[in-house]
């Protein structure tokens, strides 16, 4: 087990938090630390990914434990209120409204934000617009947008303002390639000095953008730290042959015709250095076999 190392500078923290929906628990006394830069938020679909953002973009309140952004609680009226004037947030929904442009709801949003002198908020929306690629079409329907593009609207109004918490729910999900590459390089140059929550099932995205991840699985924290940590939890554990071996955990083909294993390997395996998502796979594939009534103790490296 690694040796346990708190984050330095913490923008945003939560404190043994927890939230059921009726007889679902979708997290679990909750301890995690968000400092500034990107964070990245990786789990499977119901490891209460969205639930935690919900939380600390004050849509949602916790059963119990403790939230603090930036020396400010949330669960009272002034705290919600001074968080979300420093807040950019991409729900995973967005709920547009059929009838807008793409520039009436970003202009929508930042009035909702406080945005009061017109020729101000109008240049920031087409700012953010621009931004995102979508200065040609910004004055058409959402409706008529293709799935990508609405994506893309929605990062822009969370981007409204350069706000210091910036939470970004599956921001790159729809994205083809080209865009997912444009989106770090903003998200690089546009973040700069906030804290970012960024959750993703891409592994890709947490190695290319991510300088602190945390893994949630069955609603628990189980690792708090880099992601070459994350990718060293499966050294020695990655190999590749010819054929599948059956005592792998999992096994697929690569580009290559060889066969990528991980899980325990035999004598003289062939090793390769471990990536992310072989990290992640390692650790999710430990969480399965424990069970949800014993789970791992959380890894916690700097």
């Amino acid at each position: 087990m690694n040796a346990v190392t708190n984050v330095t500078v913490n923008n945003v923290a939560v404190k043994s938090v927890s939230k059921r929906f009726g007889a679902t628990v979708a997290l679990d006394g909750v301890d995690a630390q968000f400092g500034p830069g990107v964070n990245g938020l990786l789990g499977p679909n119901g490891a209460g990914k969205t639930t935690l953002l919900r939380i600390l973009a004050t849509v949602l309140a916790a059963d119990s434990g403790d939230v603090d952004a930036f020396g400010v609680d949330p669960s009272t009226g002034d705290g919600r209120l001074a968080v979300r004037r420093r807040l950019g947030y991409l729900p995973q929904e967005p709920g547009f409204h059929r009838h807008f442009s793409a520039f009436d709801f970003v202009d929508y949003i930042a009035i909702l934000k406080e945005w009061a002198e017109r020729r101000t908020r109008h240049d920031e929306v087409r700012r953010v617009l621009t931004l995102v690629g979508l200065a040609d079409v910004m004055h058409k329907r959402i409706s008529q947008l293709s799935g990508g593009m609405r994506r893309r609207v929605g990062i822009a109004q969370a981007l409204i303002g350069r706000p210091d918490l910036l939470v970004l729910d599956e921001p790159t999900a729809g994205l083809d390639p080209e865009q997912r590459l444009r989106f770090r390089e903003l998200l690089g140059t546009e973040s700069a000095g906030a804290t970012v929550l960024l959750s993703t099932h891409q592994t890709d995205d947490v190695a290319a953008l991510c300088q602190h991840v945390v893994v949630l699985l069955a609603g628990s924290v189980r690792f708090s730290g880099t992601p070459t940590a994350l990718a060293a939890l499966a050294d020695g554990r990655v190999w590749l042959a010819d054929e599948r071996d059956p005592r792998a955990d999992l096994a697929w083909v690569t580009g290559d015709g060889l066969v990528r294993h991980v899980g325990e390997p035999p004598a003289r395996a062939q090793h390769v250095t471990p990536t992310v998502e072989d990290g992640y796979l390692v650790l999710a594939g430990r969480a399965g076999h424990t069970g949800a009534s014993e789970p791992d103790p959380a890894v916690r490296v700097s």
